[in-house]
């Protein structure tokens, strides 16, 4: 379900966007309608041409996720209201290397890729910020691929749930263990069990769906360095008044 954008519409609920001036924003906001993005949302395959580009908004989240031949997927990198899905800095052919799922459900602003390229093209401003994140991306997938090798199940999940809460802008994340342990690309069971460990510790309560963050600081101190780590290059390369 879609709509047009209107000039109410607020366009700070993403803050790639916020951080564009108001003339450059004029550029985009004519070919910008505003989505739904229903739970487990597909929006590319691999191998299919991103022909529309995502920003998502609030809560939403979509994940970028590895497919295998087997069928088995795990997540690269986690994107929301921060950033931005499909056409950052590629031009002319635009397959998709994985799949791009919505994780949690909310609203995104949309716009064809290929509008977006010529807003790049016409504007140096718009060009650089989505280069400035394509960059953050990157070092994403990069810490992620680290955290996955060296780090425990433990800290990975902190690592994730503390992304994710940031985020969701609530203390209340609406997320199930299944697609958490997805996510990560473990066994629910094991994700069972790290759960119930920092549900024991007073850090998180957890019902059917939905995960509380009762202790953040005790979250961050559970957590690994690669949180921090994304956190501290995404406020040096894309500061709020970029």
């Amino acid at each position: 379900m879609s709509r047009p954008f209107k000039a109410t519409d607020n366009l700070s609920a993403n803050r790639l966007l916020a951080t564009l001036p108001a003339a450059d924003l004029d550029l985009l906001k004519p070919w910008i309608s505003v989505l739904a993005m229903p739970r487990s949302k597909v929006l590319f395959e691999p191998g299919d041409q991103v022909e529309t580009t995502y920003f998502p908004c609030h809560t939403t989240l979509v994940s970028l996720l590895i497919v295998l031949e087997e069928g088995r997927e795990i997540e690269a990198a986690t994107i929301g209201r921060e950033g931005a899905v499909g056409g950052i800095i590629s031009s002319g052919q635009k397959p998709a290397f994985g799949r791009a799922q919505v994780q949690i459900a909310g609203a995104a602003y949309s716009i064809p890729t290929e509008r977006l390229e010529e807003a790049k093209q016409r504007s140096p401003r718009i060009g650089d910020i989505f280069s400035r994140y394509s960059d953050l991306l990157l070092a994403q997938i990069m810490q992620s691929v680290a955290c996955n090798a060296l780090h425990s199940l433990e800290q990975r999940c902190s690592r994730w749930l503390l992304a994710t809460h940031d985020r969701a802008g609530a203390d209340i994340i609406h997320l199930t263990q299944e697609s958490l342990s997805e996510m990560l690309g473990v066994q629910r069971t094991s994700v069972t069990a790290v759960a119930r460990q920092l549900s024991e510790k007073g850090i998180i309560n957890y019902r059917r769906g939905k995960i509380q963050i009762v202790n953040r600081r005790a979250l961050e101190a559970t957590s690994c360095e690669c949180y921090r780590a994304v956190e501290a290059h995404f406020k040096a390369v894309l500061p709020e008044q970029a």
